[in-house]
C-alpha cells in the first residue's frame, strides 16, 4: 500500500516548531544547506547518543575514534576520490542551470541540438557531458598555490583507516574488532534535494569492522542483520523498511558486496538508503600502505601470522534517520468527542527532543507556582517545556506537535494533596502520580523505549 506523502507538512512544521531551518534564510538561503534547530539539535543528539551506545557503549569489540575534517591530500589520493569521486555534469548555456548527465527530466542527449533543458525549456542549449569531482576544495595556509590543497572530508571512513594501527595498538584490541565514529562530511552534490535527504553538508554515523580475510562475508551477513534489526528498534515500521543488495555491475570496484537499507519516504521519494553495509576488502588499508608506504598489517601473534584485514563498513545517515523517523511518526487522527483533530509526531519517549509538558491547569490559586518548581526539578533529568498559555488542549496539541510523550497537568486536586495528572500522547490515558514520584515515573518509561 503506498505511503502519504507528508514532506512538504514536514518543511513547514519543522520551520513553525524548531526542527529544522533553511540556513541563511533571511539572506535567500544557502541551497539544500539545513540548520537543526532547538527540537532539531535534540533530536538528532539522542538518535546519534543511541547509535553510539550501542555500537560503542554496550560491546567491549569496538573503540571510539573522532577524526579531523582536513587531512593530508594524500588520503585522498590513496582512496581514489581525488580521480574517481566524480559524477559526469551537464550545464544549460541559456539557465546556467547544472544537471547529472543521467538525470531521466532531460530529454534528448547532451551536446545535441535535440537536448532540452528541464528548468528553461531551450533547446540545444545542454553542452556535453564533462567530470565533476564532488570534493570541496580549499587551501591551508596564506598562499592560495597548488602546493597548498586540502580537501573537505567526503566521508569519515578514510580517517578511521589510517589510524587502524594507532586504535589496535592502543587498546590491545584483537581482530575481529571495528572502529566507530561520527562526524561532519562535505559532498558538492549536483543535485541536492528532498529537504534533509541530500545535503551538501551532512553527518555520518560509521563503523569499520576490521576482520580476518576468509571470515568476512560472514561478518557482512552478520552486521547486514543487525543494523536492520537497530532501525526497528528506533520504531520505525517493519513494513516500511526492506533490503536492498547492489548488483554486480552496481558495486563500487573495490567491495565484494553492499547491502542498502531502504526506508519508505511516501510519495515521489519512496523507498530510499537510509543505510550501507559494504564488505570493502582489503582495498583501504592496502591502499593506504602502498602509497603511505607504512606497514598496515595486524600482527596475530597467538597464531604467529601476519594480515591486512578486511572492512565490514556500516554507514548511516543521522539526518536521513532523522526524516526517517520523522515521516514514520507523523499522524493525522480524529479525537473522540473534539471536532477538531491533531497532528502527531509519533517518537519513542527516548529519541524523543522533549520528555514532558508541565501545564498549570489555571494561572492563579498557586498552580504557576507549584508546576514552576515541579518543571525546574524535572529538567535536571531530561528536557521539559513550560506552558501555562491557552487552553489545556490547545497545550496538550502543541506538544502532540513535537512528540512530547508526556503532559504534567497540576490541578485543584495537587495543591490539597501533592498529586498531577500524567498524560500519555499515545493512547491519551491520564494518570494521577504523586509529584515526588514524576521524575521516576516518566525516566522509567523513557528508558524502557530505548532498550
Amino acid at each position: 500500500m503506498p505511503q502519504p506523502d507528508v514532506l512538504e507538512k514536514l518543511v513547514s512544521l519543522s520551520k513553525r516548531r524548531g526542527f529544522i531551518f533553511q540556513s541563511s534564510e533571511i539572506y535567500g538561503g544557502a541551497a539544500s544547506v539545513w540548520d537543526y534547530g532547538p527540537l532539531g539539535v535534540e533530536l538528532k543528539r539522542n538518535l546519534q547518543d543511541r547509535w553510539w551506545r550501542d555500537i560503542v557503549r554496550w560491546r567491549d569489540d569496538i573503540e571510539g575514534l573522532d577524526t579531523a575534517i582536513l587531512m593530508h591530500p594524500k588520503v585522498w589520493e590513496a582512496s581514489g576520490h581525488v580521480s574517481g569521486f566524480v559524477d559526469p555534469l551537464v550545464e544549460c548555456k541559456n539557465c546556467k542551470r547544472r544537471f547529472r548527465a543521467d538525470d531521466p527530466a532531460l530529454k534528448g542527449a547532451p551536446g545535441t541540438p535535440e537536448a532540452q533543458c528541464p528548468v528553461c525549456g531551450s533547446k540545444g542549449t545542454i553542452g556535453e557531458a564533462r567530470q565533476f569531482n564532488l570534493m570541496f576544495k580549499t587551501f591551508m595556509g596564506p598562499v592560495e598555490e597548488t602546493a597548498a590543497i586540502v580537501y573537505l572530508r567526503p566521508e569519515t571512513a578514510q580517517g578511521t583507516y589510517v589510524n587502524f594501527l594507532n586504535v589496535q595498538q592502543a587498546t590491545r584490541q584483537r581482530v575481529p574488532f571495528g572502529i566507530a565514529q561520527i562526524g561532519k562530511a562535505f559532498r558538492n552534490e549536483i543535485t541536492p534535494g528532498n529537504f534533509i535527504f541530500r545535503t551538501r553538508e551532512f553527518e555520518q554515523m560509521e563503523m569499520q569492522f576490521f576482520v580476518e580475510p576468509g571470515t568476512d562475508m560472514e561478518w557482512f551477513e552478520k552486521w547486514r542483520a543487525w543494523r536492520m534489526e537497530w532501525h526497528k528498534g528506533l520504531g520505525l515500521a517493519s513494513d516500511r523498511l526492506r533490503f536492498y543488495d547492489q548488483k554486480k555491475e552496481e558495486l563500487a570496484h573495490y567491495a565484494r558486496a553492499a547491502t542498502d537499507i531502504h526506508f519508505d519516504f511516501g510519495g515521489s521519494l519512496g523507498f530510499a538508503e537510509i543505510e550501507g553495509v559494504h564488505n570493502r576488502g582489503d582495498f583501504d588499508l592496502t591502499q593506504h600502505q602502498t602509497v603511505s608506504g607504512k606497514r598496515l598489517e595486524y600482527v596475530d601473534q597467538a597464531n604467529n601470522k601476519r594480515f591486512i584485514p578486511y572492512i565490514v563498513e556500516t554507514a548511516c545517515g543521522p539526518n536521513r534517520t532523522l526524516l526517517a523517523l520523522m515521516v514514520n511518526g507523523y499522524t493525522e487522527e480524529k479525537v473522540e468527542g473534539e471536532e477538531e483533530g491533531r497532528t502527531v509526531i509519533k517518537l519513542q519517549p527516548s529519541l524523543a527532543p522533549i520528555k514532558a509538558g508541565v501545564f498549570p491547569l489555571v494561572k492563579k490559586d498557586g498552580m504557576p507556582e507549584f508546576a514552576t518548581k515541579l518543571a525546574d526539578e524535572l529538567r535536571r533529568k531530561f528536557p521539559v517545556f513550560y506552558d501555562e498559555s491557552g487552553a489545556i488542549g490547545r497545550r496538550y496539541r502543541r506538544q502532540d506537535e513535537v512528540g512530547t510523550p508526556f503532559c504534567v497537568t497540576i490541578d485543584g486536586q495537587t495543591i490539597q494533596d501533592s498529586t498531577v495528572t500524567i498524560r500519555d500522547r499515545d493512547t491519551l490515558k491520564q494518570d494521577r502520580v504523586a509529584a515526588d514520584k514524576v521524575a521516576g515515573w516518566i525516566s522509567q518509561r523513557i528508558d524502557d523505549s530505548g532498550s
